[in-house]
């Protein structure tokens, strides 16, 4: 898979299409940094109208989601990748864009290193913020994920 923003919204379409129609998008990635967009629409909104909070976790959620999995497919080796906790805090209505950024690449690579290396599960957090048009942090997401090496 190829980790260009035009690929993944294109795989969002297919594989995870409640994603794509709530409007989650990525703008970037690259070794160290994910940035996922939303903007809060009609169709992506609570009754308070501000962003539904399962908007917000899903744009958080792969933010740092396809970092694990673009470094992944860097280190080139068969690794499961599965969420297995989550916290949120939020702080601030979310209304117009929303900018999610991981920016843990660095973290990323020493725990696929360490599975590689002993062949067991290893977990470890990565953080998401979410930022409005103001660049005021509207919540702040921790995901624990969980690596390990497939058999072969």
């Amino acid at each position: 898979m190829k980790f260009t923003p035009k690929h993944i919204n294109r795989f969002l379409f297919f594989k995870l299409p409640i994603a794509w129609i709530s409007g989650i998008r990525l703008k970037s990635i690259n070794n160290t940094e994910a940035v996922v967009t939303a903007k809060h629409h009609w169709i992506n909104q609570n009754p308070f109208n501000s962003m539904y909070f399962a908007v917000l976790a899903m744009g958080a959620e792969l933010s740092t989601g396809i970092l694990v999995m673009k470094k992944i497919q860097d280190a080139g080796k068969h690794i499961s990748m599965l969420v297995t906790g989550t916290q949120a805090k939020f702080t601030k209505k979310a209304k117009g864009r929303i900018h999610f950024i991981c920016n843990e690449g660095k973290l990323i690579d020493g725990k696929i290193a360490k599975t590689v290396q002993t062949g067991e599960g290893v977990q470890f957090e990565l953080t998401a913020n979410a930022y409005d048009e103001a660049d005021d942090l509207v919540c702040t997401f921790v995901f624990e994920w969980s690596i390990k090496l497939k058999p072969t």
